[in-house]
């Protein structure tokens, strides 16, 4: 079974930074795509940033304030934050995309349970 992990969220001023962990646990072969997606209060899920092999993209609303990156020895995805808004309120969830195990059997995606990032004014 494989099971992702986030850690790293919590309460922050406005102009301060956080720093997301997202580790992936289990029997992995392999994992394509990882990425961090969120969910302001009230509102749907958005993609925020998502890392394959060496590309990222990101979301218009953190380009130059957000910065993805991976270990892939570790199956671990980060997300730096910095210049946080209180806009950026939400449930960070974390996803990996194309998890191929020594099985080769392979989950299209998987989800983190979700970290509260809070941005107070």
């Amino acid at each position: 079974q494989v099971r992702l992990v986030e850690s790293g969220g919590g309460l922050v001023q406005a102009g301060g930074s956080l720093r997301l962990s997202c580790a992936a646990s289990g029997s992995i072969r392999s994992i394509n795509s990882m990425g961090w997606y969120r969910q302001p209060p009230g509102k749907q899920r958005e993609l925020v940033a998502v890392i394959t092999g060496d590309s990222t993209n990101y979301a218009d609303s953190v380009k130059g304030r957000f910065t993805i990156s991976r270990d892939n020895a570790k199956n671990t995805v980060y997300l730096q934050m910095n210049s946080l808004e209180p806009e950026d309120t939400a449930v960070y969830y974390c996803n990996a995309g194309g998890v191929l195990l020594p099985t080769f059997l392979k989950y299209r995606e998987v989800w983190g349970q979700g970290t509260l990032v809070t941005i107070s004014s």
